[in-house]
């Protein structure tokens, strides 16, 4: 389930932000969470099922919204959060989801897991 960022989940939101190679120092991580805390344009969701295992945020950029960040905690990999996480967003949001540079790889191959299960 998508759950919006508050701060009372922000260590766990940063730890999970973490995970990814551009926001492994921790200057630039507190940079990332003060965006996402102070700009009503950029918003973080956490994924939860019996734990928060993922993170998903956006920047809402006129009629689009930028994935800016998507992690799934490691041990939870390779089990089709990250397509859920995208689907629940893409639900949620009343705009087209697009990638950033950043996340196009993982957007991308979510997106080809995703269409691979609908021909299924």
């Amino acid at each position: 389930m998508l759950v919006p960022y508050n701060t009372a989940n922000r260590k766990i939101a940063m730890g999970l932000l973490s995970f990814m190679r551009k926001e492994k120092d921790v200057k630039r991580l507190l940079k990332t969470m003060e965006q996402y805390e102070k700009d009503p344009d950029w918003k973080l969701y956490l994924w939860k099922e019996d734990d928060f295992i993922g993170v998903i945020g956006v920047s809402i950029e006129g009629i689009e919204a930028k994935v800016r960040h998507i992690c799934v905690n490691p041990s939870f990999r390779e089990e089709g959060i990250g397509t859920k996480m995208l689907a629940a967003l893409k639900q949620l949001l009343p705009c087209e989801v697009k990638p950033t540079k950043y996340t196009k790889t993982f957007v991308s191959a979510c997106e080809e897991k995703e269409a691979e299960t609908r021909k299924s």
